[in-house]
């Protein structure tokens, strides 16, 4: 039977007119010169993979409100009529009493499963302060998982948070965009791409971890499909067919084409049947809990 429902494990949908969205702002970084056209409310509505069916999807918190992260999950509670799941803000690096209410507060909305801070600063000396460790682990107490954006090609950083998984077992760890693979047009082992790889064998060593691919419009706006692909497989070959989950980074992937394209070129992917239903649907069903 052909590939005809896909679950959608990394979206954003934006509200302008009720969120705060810092970043998306032209006068605020990141001074992306096309980043007008993605200026604007995205629904579920605009999620169209036909001929596919959108059977659910796992929204990621889009900076809708960071000083009070459950506003964005109550919007989403309210518009999304689709299954989802969501992954929530918030600051790892908080004082314990206000992160605990935090994420108190975030416990009650049924839709979220995980929370995501972005370590874009210094990602090494953050994961090794206590209070940053303690934090993560908390998440796990609360049966969340946390999304890891980093580059894995940060040697320091992902020895850090081997470290914390290492303390915390049940930590269930989804990473994001691959770990931000480096670009390259042709098939070529650079000093990045070796530590990259390396960093994904690493952290493919603990069982609670998984890896999302997409986010290749952020690398180059008209990357090759074959590198997607190509980083892809090495994810597959690292963490295994039930461990790997395909996504859109909607609505950024509209940087480099459509929607419905994207999940058509991940169709050529050659795999087994078996398999693309695992990486487009089954796995980001099990990791995040999507019924």
């Amino acid at each position: 039977m052909p590939i005809e429902n896909i679950i959608d494990p990394h979206l954003h949908l934006f509200d302008l007119s009720r969120g705060d969205y810092f970043w998306l702002a032209p006068h605020n970084p990141p001074f992306w010169q096309d980043k007008a056209k993605i200026h604007r409310s995205f629904t579920e509505s605009d999620l169209t993979p036909a001929p596919l069916k959108l059977a659910g999807f796992v929204h990621i918190e889009a900076g809708f409100d960071n000083d009070c992260p459950w506003r964005e999950i109550a919007y989403l509670e309210q518009s999304c009529r689709l299954p989802f799941k969501s992954v929530a803000f918030i600051d790892i690096a908080l004082e314990e009493k206000l992160f605990d209410q935090q994420l108190k507060r975030l416990l009650t909305y049924p839709s979220v499963a995980g929370c995501r801070y972005i370590l874009d600063q210094d990602p090494a000396g953050l994961l090794r302060r206590p209070r940053v460790q303690s934090n993560i682990t908390r998440l796990a107490e609360a049966g969340l998982s946390f999304d890891l954006q980093m580059p894995l090609s940060d040697s320091k950083a992902v020895s850090a948070f081997a470290g914390i998984l290492e303390q915390t077992p049940a930590l269930k760890v989804i990473i994001n965009h691959a770990g931000w693979p480096p670009y390259h047009s042709q098939p070529v082992a650079t000093d990045e791409d070796n530590a990259w790889q390396a960093g994904l064998e690493r952290l493919s060593c603990f069982p609670s971890v998984a890896v999302k691919c997409s986010g290749w419009e952020m690398a180059r706006r008209q990357y090759k499909m074959s590198w997607a692909k190509s980083v892809i497989s090495r994810c597959l070959s690292a963490f295994g067919h039930q461990r790997v989950m395909l996504a859109s980074n909607f609505p950024l992937c509209l940087f480099s084409g459509s929607y419905a394209g994207l999940w058509q070129d991940y169709l050529t992917l050659a795999l087994s049947e078996k398999q693309l239903n695992a990486v487009l649907y089954d796995n980001a069903a099990n990791w995040y809990g999507l019924k």
